[in-house]
């Protein structure tokens, strides 16, 4: 039984750590000890929140206006930090601090409310992480071409089209991914989710930079308390879809419930996980809020209602050319770890249900060692190798067949925020702490879920509106 648990979780076991016994190198749950600690997590979830999303902020808030575009920004702030608390409570069960372990989204919502609820969390988190990672292929493709764009505006001016297409850089960020997807399980992502953390604060840094520049330089740009202008920028049903694609954009922004169990099953304890990843979510959190209200309000400032939907890749900036290459730069590399957040779950999830209904089968199951130099023993299982390079292809080509940036971000963000950051946790959390029904307490939390959904529901139809006009409009070898 015990060995089987140990296949489940994918962790590698060498007769060496085997031979040193359980106390030492093993947590109460039989599984290799956990080594992740309040860096690390915070790292993972800089690394996940701190994505694509920031670069649409200045266009999101264009869409939605001086009062209404920040306000928005930290209402999903706060709703993102209250409901990853409840959901780190959720971790063990039934008691936050000495239940049983929970490893994936699924097994928490399976302990705290079971039946049909397992399979719709399943669905929601599996369709958001795969969506995800066909975003960010699409983003880090945008980033690459932009590298050549931006070359081509310096050599030959800013009025030339320098159209590029975005499949052969999409195929390069694959090829990479189908590389990475063989670290065996999340335990072992800590260095590139560092690497990704510090690639996002410099390339979020970069854009900023530069948006003060623009506003300080004096150029002049239309802002509004109430954002884009109906009869001027746009008009009043674009207005309407924009504002909801808007929204969608920001909740996109701060999607990392997700993988928020995942990146907490990496903590070692003591201290309690739940307490550890309360105060990394807090830092992540309160982090990248400050990073989106500037990035968003002083990119608003210097483009106003002309706001690109990138504005490192929308070319909002030309120059200095050397300085916009970077920022895309550590964009691309942002994104390779992001990618690789966001799948090891799905990657796991797979492994995990085929190993169980395939337990003897020496395809999925066996590890053969690799000695690397200067690397040390490497672990190769075939099915992990097929699999995982299968799910890079499909994603990569989903990404050739739908490349809008804005429009899929919102559509993303708003599918999985209302049941994976509010529904979810709120439900959970009401069952764990067995609140009353109709008590002050499940009232309000029952307030703030259905306010939730009602703001996804118009966020997903903004998105849908707008992805229907791409699709009507896209020319294959134009750049997005």
């Amino acid at each position: 039984m015990r060995e089987s648990e140990k296949k489940s979780m994918y962790i590698e076991q060498t007769p060496e750590v085997l031979e040193n016994g359980p106390n030492k190198n093993f947590d109460d749950d039989g599984h290799v000890k956990r080594t992740g600690n309040l860096m690390t997590a915070s790292a993972h979830i800089i690394t996940a929140v701190i994505g694509s999303g920031v670069l649409s902020l200045a266009w999101a808030i264009a869409q939605l206006g001086w009062v209404a575009g920040p306000a928005v920004l930290l209402a999903f702030s706060f709703i993102t930090y209250f409901t990853s608390t409840l959901l780190a409570d959720s971790y063990r069960s039934p008691g936050p601090v000495n239940g049983s372990r929970n490893y994936t989204y699924m097994d928490v919502v399976r302990s705290h409310l079971g039946g049909v609820k397992v399979q719709l969390c399943g669905l929601a988190q599996y369709g958001n992480l795969i969506g995800v990672t066909i975003g960010y292929t699409i983003t880090a493709s945008i980033s690459m071409v932009a590298v050549e764009r931006s070359n081509c505006f310096h050599r030959h001016g800013h009025h030339v089209k320098c159209s590029i297409s975005n499949y052969p850089y999409m195929i390069i960020f694959a090829v990479i991914q189908i590389i990475l997807s063989q670290i065996p399980n999340f335990h072992e992502l800590s260095w590139l989710s560092i690497v990704a953390a510090v690639m996002s604060f410099a390339y979020s840094s970069i854009g900023l930079g530069l948006s003060i520049a623009k506003v300080a330089g004096g150029g002049h740009a239309r802002t509004s308390l109430t954002g884009v202008t109906v009869g001027v920028d746009v008009s009043g049903t674009e207005k309407v879809w924009r504002s909801f694609q808007a929204i969608g954009d920001i909740a996109f922004a701060y999607a990392y419930s997700t993988v928020l169990i995942e990146i907490q099953d990496t903590l070692k304890s003591p201290p309690p996980e739940n307490k550890v990843m309360k105060r990394a979510s807090l830092i992540g959190v309160s982090t990248t809020t400050i990073f989106y209200v500037l990035c968003g309000c002083i990119g608003y400032a210097a483009f106003g209602n002309k706001a690109p939907g990138n504005f490192l890749t929308g070319f909002g900036f030309y120059e200095p050319f050397w300085l916009i290459d970077f920022a895309n730069v550590c964009i691309a590399i942002h994104l390779i770890g992001a990618y690789q957040v966001f799948a090891q779950p799905i990657f796991s999830y797979v492994e995990k249900r085929c190993n169980k209904k395939w337990p003897e089968n020496k395809f999925i199951s066996t590890e053969h060692a690799i000695n690397i130099p200067v690397c040390g023993t490497w672990y190769i299982n075939l099915f992990r190798l097929v699999w995982r390079t299968t799910y890079v292809v499909v994603t990569a080509v989903m990404a050739m067949i739908f490349p809008f940036f804005n429009d899929f971000l919102g559509l993303i963000g708003a599918a999985s925020f209302y049941p994976l950051t509010v529904y979810f946790p709120i439900e959970m959390h009401i069952a764990q702490a067995k609140i009353a029904k109709y008590s002050f307490t499940w009232i309000w939390l029952k307030i703030l879920s259905w306010a939730c959904l009602i703001v996804s529901l118009v966020a997903a139809a903004g998105s849908i509106q707008g992805l229907a006009q791409d699709v009507k409009t896209y020319k294959p070898f134009k750049t997005q």
